[in-house]
């Protein structure tokens, strides 16, 4: 018995000890989960801070950004009254990874100019891609006030300026450049701290795609990805930011909202396109040949005065079936030499070097004629297209080689031989095959000669004929490019200075005269544009309009004197709304000058 109450009270003193030693240690694990949940927070803050300056050089205070983020809250001013024009500029507009969504920080010191309320969503703030209205790039944002940031994640800085949009399929050269470079560049040059420092941003959620080093060129620092941002944290605020990208350099438009074709307003000329495809070689270190033989003061060999002819070949689609003949005739027919160039053989830069120095370029129609941009002034385009195809409803090609200062002739040839074509039936639908449809529109594609025109994106018959095979008839073609080459020899080397318009007529006057109660005279006067005394214009001409005062209507009038005497029509005692300009070779048209009031 006594051994059982001693082991008995040892168990008790065991438990108790073991007790008080359970309470010691949890004490201690408390104070320790304490002091580590401060440490973690401390480390988290040092963490966020270095995060924030692993985007630049440039280093941020983190606290006093974080100050800012609370007090100020997001800013935002935008350019233009549409959706589809707007750019916006914002300071501290966050993103959040985990719900995919930019955040907008309200304080009492928050500015969103212009605020639109629910309007927004109409059906959106701003389009983030240059593709004008497509519903896959809308842009918008989450609003939260500022108090809600102790509830969330630490923010991340990043301090740059940074350009934000999409690109539309970066795995396209043609859009690369048509919907991305192009309009990247030039937003950048709109505004001032958009500069070589500037961060790009894509947020379309693609990969980097094998263009990916051409994006790299337009600033020193890399291109960020949509999904690189869960690296960095989940609450990303940009200090300062661009959302959206300018349109005014686009010239076509792809068929959403109705059938393909270039842009009713185009608003960029050749001269803007030729300063981008310069600085971008520049930026390649590519230099042309004109311009090396200029410097080092060589001569060309008499056999070399026409340039060469560059190729285009494709190896999986879209392909010419008898490409080495058709390369064999046209150098044996125009006695130049032939390069043959491949997008899935040689590097871009190395494309652009040969196509940089071409007198002509033959492609099958496709995204690599993109390539036209970088072609020298007074070269020939001639475009191939496939059986069924019209060249005229297919044209973005064309469209940028007829721009105003492009300076590019444009040819297109057309396969209409239909034995001379393969067709691939039994391949996927998006490389044009039809066997997955009824067989009787199988059949209705097959015996049709012509693709009737359609929208974008997946018409069927389209896509089939699109993606046939070529056996080229070589002498029609080989007539397509004689006719290039004679065009091709007026053209004149010197380089076109930009078009210019006149400026306003200056010192308009008038004189009236009554010679009978139904017969009147209006002497009309001016002073010839200030800009056109500086000027070799080949033809000046003056277009006067003459209203009467209270009528909807005018009477146009083009003279070739600073001075005329308008009677016909003219009434007595009446008073007349006279506008003048200048007009310079038939087509440049200069501003109206302030209206005038004569009163006969």
């Amino acid at each position: 018995m006594m051994h059982t109450s001693v082991v008995g009270c040892r168990l008790n003193l065991g438990v108790l000890f073991n007790g008080l030693l359970v309470a010691v240690i949890a004490a201690l694990l408390w104070q320790y989960s304490k002091l580590r949940e401060h440490a973690t927070m401390i480390e988290e803050e040092l963490h966020m801070a270095q995060r924030s300056q692993e985007f630049t050089h440039t280093n941020i205070d983190y606290h006093l950004a974080l100050q800012a983020l609370h007090e100020d809250g997001t800013r935002m001013v935008c350019s233009s009254k549409m959706h589809t024009d707007r750019i916006c500029r914002f300071e501290y507009l966050c993103y959040c990874t985990e719900g995919d969504e930019f955040v907008f920080f309200h304080s009492n010191a928050s500015i969103m100019v212009p605020n639109l309320g629910s309007r927004r969503f109409q059906p959106a703030l701003l389009d983030m891609s240059s593709v004008e209205d497509h519903n896959t790039q809308y842009f918008n944002f989450l609003e939260l006030p500022t108090a809600a940031l102790k509830f969330l994640s630490k923010p991340v800085f990043v301090p740059d300026v940074t350009l934000i949009f999409n690109r539309f399929n970066p795995d396209n050269i043609m859009h690369v450049f048509h919907d991305d470079l192009l309009p990247a560049f030039y937003t950048m040059k709109l505004y001032s701290d958009l500069d070589e420092r500037a961060r790009l941003m894509f947020m379309e959620g693609w990969g980097k795609g094998q263009y990916f080093d051409l994006y790299r060129l337009l600033s020193s620092k890399q291109p960020l990805l949509k999904d690189q941002l869960k690296d960095f944290g989940k609450l990303i605020c940009f200090t300062k930011s661009y959302v959206g990208v300018s349109k005014m350099t686009t010239w076509y438009q792809y068929g959403f909202v109705q059938p393909q074709g270039p842009k009713a307003n185009i608003l960029v000329s050749g001269n803007e396109i030729r300063q981008f495809s310069e600085a971008f070689m520049v930026k390649m270190n590519i230099t042309r040949k004109e311009e090396v033989e200029k410097d080092v003061g060589n001569v060309r060999d008499e056999s070399e005065k026409d340039g060469y002819i560059v190729v285009f070949s494709r190896l999986t689609t879209r392909l010419i079936v008898n490409e080495a003949e058709l390369i064999i005739a046209l150098a044996q027919e125009f006695k130049m030499k032939v390069f043959k160039v491949s997008l899935e053989e040689q590097s871009f830069p190395s494309i652009v070097q040969v196509i940089s120095g071409a007198s002509i370029l033959v492609s099958i129609h496709g995204a690599q004629l993109i390539t036209s941009l970088f072609l020298p002034r007074g070269a020939v385009v001639v475009e191939l297209f496939p059986f069924a195809i019209n060249p005229e409803q297919y044209a973005p090609y064309k469209t940028l080689a007829t721009l105003p200062g492009m300076d590019l002739y444009y040819f297109s040839w057309r396969n209409t031989k239909k034995e001379n074509t393969v067709t691939h039936p039994d391949r996927p639908w998006e490389q044009g095959g039809i066997a997955h449809l009824e067989k009787e529109e199988q059949e209705r594609i097959l015996a049709s000669k012509q693709v009737s025109r359609h929208k974008c994106c997946r018409n069927p018959e389209w896509l089939f004929r699109i993606y046939q095979d070529t056996l080229v008839d070589i002498p029609s073609l080989l007539d397509v490019v004689r006719e290039g080459m004679k065009t091709r020899q007026s053209f004149k080397k010197s380089k076109p200075a930009s078009i210019i318009h006149p400026g306003k007529v200056r010192e308009t006057q008038c004189q009236t005269s009554v010679q009978a109660t139904d017969k009147a005279q209006l002497i009309i006067s001016w002073q010839i544009p200030w800009n056109l005394k500086y000027l070799k214009v080949k033809e000046v001409t003056y277009e006067v309009w003459i209203q009467e005062e209270g009528e909807n209507t005018y009477m146009p009038h083009i003279i070739q004197q600073q001075n005329y005497t308008f009677s016909e029509n003219i009434k007595p005692f009446i008073t007349y709304l006279v506008w003048v300009r200048c007009i310079f070779n038939n087509n440049l048209l200069g501003p109206f000058a302030d209206v005038l009031l004569c009163r006969t």
